[in-house]
């Protein structure tokens, strides 16, 4: 893992540094891309690649337009219109530094540009980058990520059921999750039974990340986590622990896990690194 996060560090570094773009707005979308951060959704993209027994060079182009697009909904979803937050991965939020519109722009350049990295992806086949494309657009577009935000923003001071808080985690934390690993098994060679399979794996690690998250928000160590505790508390937010209790989150996260290691079983491929990763997202401290 820590191999495969120095790959993809270098090889965002590189793809940011040869932009023919305004020096300022380099430097914005550099700043959040190198604030660091799990890489979570890449190493699950590598790891599914690399449960077929394929290069996962074939993957780095998409793992690095995946990170980008996650790295542009975290610039948007801190800013004063949206969380109004000032600190992410302990470093000052994009806006903080380089002002409101120009973190803006930083987002956009962001967002547009991981398309042209699997459009022009020589590792993939034509067939390959239209299915990924297609992909990606749902995921994180007006039938995914986004949509998941809207629901997020709309549940604010309000008292969601558990159904509602798992469509908008499902959609704003799960789906780019899913692109995560349904990517890593279209660029792996899966047949239809095994993509069903994936996608069930996605599903349940969508809502365990999710709920982990939310565990963190109240138990979590600040210094660890480079963003303040009770974050989600403070803007009247409906949490698993808040509808279920904290026992009951943790009940529910353990559930999930169980589910999405079922899946992986399912694949009959060597999952190993990706039950390690699933484990990971179950104990993480941050």
């Amino acid at each position: 893992m820590e191999k495969h996060k120095e790959i993809l560090n270098k090889e965002l570094k590189n793809r940011i540094s040869k932009l023919d773009t305004p020096p300022k707005l380099k430097e914005a979308m550099a700043y959040s891309l190198d604030a660091g951060g799990k890489r979570i959704r890449p190493l699950l993209l590598f790891a599914v690649i690399d449960s077929f027994g394929k290069d996962t060079a074939a993957g780095l182009s998409t793992a690095a337009a995946l990170e980008m697009i996650h790295t542009y909904s975290l610039i948007h979803d801190d800013l004063p219109s949206m969380d109004n937050d000032d600190v992410r991965r302990g470093k000052l939020t994009n806006h903080k530094v380089f002002g409101e519109g120009m973190a803006i722009l930083a987002g956009d350049g962001l967002l547009t540009f991981a398309f042209q990295l699997i459009s022009g992806d020589q590792y993939l086949q034509d067939g390959q980058k239209v299915e990924l494309l297609h992909l990606l657009s749902k995921c994180a577009g007006p039938e995914g990520m986004v949509a998941g935000q809207v629901a997020d923003m709309e549940g604010e001071n309000k008292e969601l059921g558990i159904d509602e808080l798992e469509y908008i985690h499902t959609h704003k934390t799960g789906k780019l999750l899913t692109f995560s690993v349904l990517a890593g098994a279209t660029i792996g060679g899966a047949d239809r039974r095994q993509m069903e399979s994936f996608e069930q794996f996605s599903h349940h690690l969508g809502l365990s990340f999710q709920i982990s998250d939310d565990i963190l928000d109240v138990t979590g160590d600040e210094e660890l986590m480079g963003k303040p505790v009770g974050s989600d508390t403070g803007r009247h937010k409906s949490t698993y622990p808040s509808v279920l209790t904290l026992k009951g989150a943790k009940e529910h996260l353990s559930l999930h896990i169980k589910e999405a290691k079922k899946a992986l079983g399912q694949t009959n491929l060597n999952t190993e690194i990706l039950s390690r990763i699933t484990d990971l997202i179950a104990d993480r401290t941050h």
